[in-house]
């Protein structure tokens, strides 16, 4: 079973590509200059490179928030995040800078995770459940402000904002795709070498700090590390839902064994389940559907199938 389905995502990844609205004869692509050869290797190649790399990155941050906060409903927006991306992205439209959108989401990302450590900063001892309330707290005052700027937008800048809610995999060259390529491996470094601390941290916070763990900056190390992550990601996508939710709790109902033994499944298997949703999203109509409407409808009722499988 595991070796038919990672057969069958390998497959998946190589096709991808070849899939679109409009044909690409095999004997065109290598032809340089012809529009069948820049359609392949500066939209369609990039699209599916960079739709792989986000979901690896959501998935990985999701596994990774479940089990720092002990939480399995947790996801890498938890903290506030793509709120703060989102926000700054709606303030970017209406000043008119709407093509420095995404360095405006990466600086609302980053200051949200400044904000929100500096906060964290003042507890005295580890508490996931006060760092999990602020990061609630100020993803509702970005909401509070973003219908602020919903209000003060014209219908264009409306329309450039909601878009962007819905997250978007356009793309053109590979310019983006290095700098995600190099965030994403940073990453999987970061998670891989505390893997056995990773490990502890699934028993209990009291085991992990027996072992002579130092748990509130192994906690705060990881979070920071993911949220530095996707708010590079949600920056270039915008945010892109449920991904990092409903990998990991499919791959440890496949595998059955512990979080810590799932970093590459969950970090391979997401950027998978995102290139498949933008296959359905760029083959349903004649314009592409939004990446984060196609993640719910087939993320929901399977992760639903999931959780009463596993409930009977």
């Amino acid at each position: 079973m595991k070796k038919l389905l990672l057969l069958t995502s390998l497959l998946l990844l190589a096709a991808a590509p070849f899939f679109g609205q409009i044909d690409l004869p095999l004997d065109k692509l290598l032809q340089s200059g012809t529009m069948e050869h820049q359609v392949f290797f500066e939209l369609r190649l990039p699209r599916v490179l960079l739709a792989f790399l986000v979901g690896g990155i959501l998935s990985l941050g999701g596994l990774v928030f479940q089990v720092v906060f002990r939480n399995p409903m947790s996801t890498p927006f938890t903290l506030g995040v793509a709120s703060g991306a989102t926000l700054f992205t709606a303030i970017a439209i209406i000043a008119g800078f709407s093509t420095f959108s995404p360095l405006f989401a990466f600086l609302g990302a980053m200051l949200t995770v400044i904000v929100l450590f500096a906060i964290a900063a003042r507890f005295q001892n580890y508490d996931p459940t006060a760092l999990l309330l602020v990061g609630i707290a100020l993803s509702f005052f970005y909401s509070a402000a973003l219908m602020v700027a919903f209000y003060l937008s014209t219908l264009q800048e409306s329309y450039e904002i909601m878009r962007f809610t819905m997250g978007s995999l356009d793309v053109v060259g590979f310019n983006n795709i290095w700098l995600l390529g190099m965030v994403s491996g940073l990453l999987l470094g970061l998670v891989y070498h505390y893997r056995k601390a990773f490990q502890a941290l699934l028993t209990s916070y009291e085991f992990a700090f027996l072992q002579g763990i130092h748990v509130k900056k192994l906690s705060y190390t990881l979070l920071f590390g993911v949220s530095v992550a996707v708010g590079v990601a949600v920056s270039m996508t915008g945010p892109i839902g449920f991904v990092g939710l409903i990998i990991p709790h499919i791959l440890k109902t496949l595998y059955r064994v512990s979080a810590d033994k799932l970093l590459w499944q969950s970090f391979f298997y997401g950027g998978i389940f995102l290139v498949l949703s933008d296959l359905i999203a760029r083959n349903l109509g004649e314009s592409d559907l939004p990446i984060g409407v196609v993640t719910s409808f087939v993320g929901a009722p399977f992760f639903i199938y999931l959780l009463l499988q596993r409930k009977s």
